[in-house]
């Protein structure tokens, strides 16, 4: 059986007569990426705060590592790296110096302490600006050295807390090929997000994450599964044809405007099969057939009570309503 990195029950944190997290519980296989999901103000935060013993539950029990964090802090934070929403790269010293310093509080002798430091500017594409102030990096290169710095100490486990918020789509792809690079290596990767399709590109499991309480939890396709509304839209361009089909097929909603007809279903091989060998036994040629299936973003307006999160779609793009995914034939 796979090992858990980290092990949640029950937890809860309250600030005042605020209740952050009320009972979350959450288990996270080794050398996965686990992605909490959820609006702003849903405790994804503090979640982490919590299990990289930045700050103590009031309630619960948790095992980073096999080591708890009420009893055993100390050696948790001896495996975890953090990476949190807003950069601790210091821009007044240059890329380089930042990662030296970082070696020295993970007292690294200093030859090991270089050598590490300049594996890891290579491996992150830094050794053209390491002597340059960070001050000077864009908002990619200060995330890139955020994590290098992260890995100085060579951490089982890291929290990545929005990595990505507000970096460029070429920047947030770059990170994403580092954050799966990491779990190839054997890393576990605890990851919050807003986006949603960042979850979907990367998380082994999904938890989304409501007002402190656990909607759902699965694999993005599970957690798809749960959404209903998934179906085929066939489109005409001939009046006469659209009636006819439309007498023909019941079970399906109208739009005798667009000429559409919508009929349910689930987004299966054999659910697509059935249907089109029943639309050539009626005679029916539609100009156009769409699968629509439900996405993350379905799934997240279902379990948030339709609460738009801060920004679902790529940094730099205007926020969209909600699309259906479609797949057209």
């Amino acid at each position: 059986m796979t090992s858990l990195a980290i092990a949640a029950y029950g937890l809860r944190k309250s600030y005042g007569d605020k209740t952050v997290l009320d009972g979350v519980d959450l288990t996270v296989p080794e050398g996965t990426v686990f992605a909490l999901l959820g609006p702003n103000g849903a405790g994804k935060t503090t979640a982490v705060k919590i299990l990289s013993t930045l700050i103590t539950a009031d309630g619960g029990q948790a095992q980073v590592a096999g080591h708890d964090l009420t009893t055993d802090a100390q050696r948790v934070r001896g495996v975890i790296g953090v990476t949190g929403q807003f950069s601790a790269v210091d821009g007044l010293i240059t890329g380089e110096e930042n990662m030296l310093l970082m070696a020295d509080l993970h007292h690294l002798p200093k030859a090991e302490g270089r050598r590490t430091t300049a594996a890891l500017l290579e491996r992150f594409d830094l050794v053209e600006a390491a002597k340059k102030p960070a001050s000077t990096y864009s908002g990619g290169m200060k995330r890139r050295l955020d994590i290098a710095m992260t890995l100085v100490g060579s951490p089982r486990i890291i929290f990545l807390d929005e990595p990505t918020t507000g970096l460029d789509p070429r920047s947030r792809h770059t990170m994403w090929q580092i954050i799966r690079e990491l779990v190839t290596a054997g890393t576990t990767v605890l990851l919050t997000t807003q986006y949603l399709d960042e979850a979907d590109e990367l998380a082994d499991r999904i938890a989304v994450l409501n007002n402190g309480k656990i909607a759902a939890e699965g694999t993005a396709e599970e957690l798809k599964r749960l959404v209903p509304g998934g179906h085929v839209r066939l489109r005409f361009t001939d009046p006469t044809a659209y009636r006819s089909v439309a007498r023909t097929l019941t079970d399906t909603v109208h739009d005798d405007q667009a000429l559409t007809l919508q009929i349910p279903h689930d987004g299966t091989q054999r659910e697509l099969r059935t249907l089109l060998d029943r639309l050539d036994t009626a005679g029916i040629e539609a100009d156009e057939l769409t699968v629509h299936t439900p996405d993350l973003d379905d799934v997240f307006f279902a379990l948030t009570g339709n609460t738009v999160p801060a920004q679902t779609t790529s940094p730099n793009q205007p926020n969209q309503p909600n699309q259906p995914k479609e797949t057209v034939r």
